[in-house]
């Protein structure tokens, strides 16, 4: 019968927690860029994300019809977070090895 190795135990999960808290880290300090309305709107997202620019063309912005502009910049928010979220999922994997973790407050 094998016999069950706390210290060990222990010091994986110790490796693996400053794994996570480097990956996250690594993922705060990224940045993500998107676009709508072929490049007239383009925002940066960060890892956290945190919204850090909204660079808008002056030929984007039609008085007349100020909900195109609203809609560019909404797709190309929401696009940026889902270019966030992917690039988490991948540093998180990479950190897990591709194993499915339950949803742990404070990992994520």
């Amino acid at each position: 019968m094998a016999q069950f190795n706390i210290q060990k135990l222990m010091k994986q999960a110790q490796e693996a927690q400053a794994k996570m808290a480097a990956a996250q880290e690594e993922l705060a300090a990224s940045t993500v860029d998107a676009s709508a309305g072929g490049g007239m709107v383009k925002v940066t997202i960060r890892g956290d994300n945190q919204l850090v620019s909204v660079t808008i063309d002056p030929t984007a912005i039609d008085p007349d019809d100020i909900s195109l502009l609203e809609d560019m910049i909404l797709a190309a928010v929401n696009e940026a977070g889902r270019s966030v979220a992917e690039l988490a999922s991948s540093k998180m994997n990479s950190v897990t090895g591709g194993i499915d973790m339950p949803n742990i407050p404070g990992l994520m």
